[in-house]
């Protein structure tokens, strides 16, 4: 008879095979699970290197990186010219802003820096950052890019312009229209006719006008309905018609969190005793906005981009003060308008991205069953 081996210890744990994990097992099961999935990845690579491949050509292997004028951007292939771009870098972010003034757009810029802690939401002192981004932001932002006041010279807001004019208009509207929308959904769910009928009106009256003719109301309309002699600044009427516009729109967005708010919470409040506003602060409001942050944060976006739209009154945000460029025949070439249009594109690629990817962070964080 045979001799029988038992094993008396368990066998380790093998890895599991190289086809299973890592970057090839992904692939396999999200790309080429099947014939129709092989099918598609392999169309949509097609795609991707006819889309690809000349973008990277044009943008990167072909691009004129020095130079000093038109002459280094002409030839039979010539690729983006990215020495236009760098000799008008500061054109663009600061538009025609006095030179000698210009580090007071630095500060200001170093002060929106005080963003990224409010929206961390394990960060210290939250109750002072928020009135600072609310109260005292706007403040400093007002002395130091407008002057007048503190010895610091008067710089009107016709020399404003390139990114500086594209992040006060999105920074403020993004700062006003979340706290008024909030309060119009609210009111708009309000039991008191006189809010209720406000704030319905409101919102249906903003939402039913294009934001070019907001800008031109405040614009062109608007002055004419001042006592004469009476002035507001060009940039600050439109700084309160974006602000309304987004708020109409932020409103509906966080209707539907409180919509989505069961009766239950509503009753669990009130039968702790909690008032109205201790109710809305505490429980209803923390729960309807996390689940309305991919709209939120779609309306943050829509509005960054919006921006440029100011560009028909008269403001030179980032993409505007780029075409006024185009203007300059030193740089003139066949490639020029190309170049600055996907700068600019880059530019607000790279905030939209961020805001999106801020967006996965909080609903990973809050748990709001995003699936990826």
């Amino acid at each position: 008879m045979a001799d029988i081996y038992v094993r008396d210890e368990f066998v380790p744990a093998q890895p599991a095979p190289i086809t299973a994990r890592g970057p090839i097992g992904w692939a396999r099961a999200n790309l080429f699970s099947n014939w129709w999935n092989t099918l598609l990845t392999l169309v949509g690579a097609y795609v991707l290197y006819v889309i690809v491949a000349p973008l990277i050509q044009f943008a990167i292997i072909d691009a004129t990186w020095v130079g000093k004028d038109r002459s280094a951007c002409l030839g039979e292939n010539a690729g983006a010219c990215w020495a236009m771009v760098e000799a008008k870098f500061s054109q663009y972010i600061y538009g025609t802003y006095p030179v000698a003034e210009r580090w007071r757009v630095n500060i200001f810029f170093v002060l929106l820096l005080s963003l990224i802690p409010m929206l961390v939401p394990s960060a210290p002192a939250k109750k002072w950052n928020v009135l600072f981004v609310l109260v005292g932001l706007p403040i400093c932002a007002y002395l130091l890019l407008s002057g007048g006041h503190f010895g610091l010279v008067r710089v009107e807001t016709a020399l404003w312009g390139g990114l500086l004019v594209t992040l006060v208009i999105a920074v403020t509207g993004i700062l006003a229209s979340l706290p008024l929308g909030v309060l119009l959904a609210l009111g708009r769910r309000s039991k008191m006719p006189v809010v209720k009928t406000f704030s319905v009106g409101f919102i249906e009256f903003w939402r039913g006008v294009p934001l070019i003719t907001v800008l031109f109301m405040s614009s062109v309309v608007f002055p004419l309905f001042l006592p004469e002699g009476v002035t507001f600044d060009k940039l600050l009427r439109a700084l309160v018609g974006v602000a309304l516009f987004s708020a109409a729109y932020m409103a509906e967005v966080v209707r539907g969190g409180l919509q989505a708010i069961p009766k239950g919470q509503y009753e669990g409040a009130q039968a702790l005793g909690l008032g109205y506003w201790q109710m809305m602060n505490l429980i209803v409001l923390p729960q309807a906005l996390k689940h309305v942050i991919p709209g939120i944060v779609s309306s943050f976006i829509a509005l960054f981009k919006d921006t440029t739209l100011v560009l028909i009154i008269g403001l030179f945000d980032l993409l505007g003060i780029i075409q006024l460029s185009f203007t300059d025949t030193k740089w003139s070439t066949p490639v020029q308008s190309t170049t600055g249009y996907m700068f600019a594109a880059m530019i607000f690629w790279i905030f939209c991205f961020s805001m999106s990817r801020y967006s996965l962070f909080m609903e990973k964080k809050l748990h709001t069953g995003h699936k990826r």
